[in-house]
């Protein structure tokens, strides 16, 4: 048997919030989940997507610290179009997330930004860009 990719782990401290933000990005995550302490959601594809709360983790690996020092982690969702790019980090800082990259034209090709989910993580928006961009 070969392993495959089956799952994305993200630690929260705040599980609410994480899947509000989350769920402004389409996912879609189970109603009612925002006070459990271990969330999944499925993702096209088949992939999934699990939330797990700091208290979670720590109860499994005791020595478990929240990491300091940069981030965590960093998701990309891949946008329709470089104005839906614009729009969406518009929408969320608006929302009151943090912006942390304003929308740029990166050199290879595509319309970036980026925006930090609730635990300080960075979320990357982008689309193709220039000529060949729907």
């Amino acid at each position: 048997m070969t392993p495959r990719l089956d799952m994305i782990g993200l630690v929260t401290g705040d599980m609410a919030a994480s899947l509000a933000f989350y769920r402004r990005l389409g996912l879609e995550i189970p109603e009612g989940s925002d006070d459990q302490p271990h969330v999944e959601a499925a993702l096209p594809g088949g992939m999934r997507i699990a939330w797990d709360t700091e208290d979670v983790v720590r109860s499994l690996d005791p020595e478990w610290t929240r990491p300091t020092g940069g981030q965590r982690r960093e998701l990309a969702f891949l946008c329709d179009s470089p104005a839906e790019v614009d729009a969406l980090h518009d929408e969320l800082t608006a929302a009151g997330y943090q912006g942390h990259l304003k929308p740029w034209d990166a050199f290879w090709g595509q319309r970036y930004a980026v925006v930090l989910d609730p635990d300080g993580c960075g979320v990357s928006l982008f689309a193709p860009s220039g000529p060949d961009a729907t």
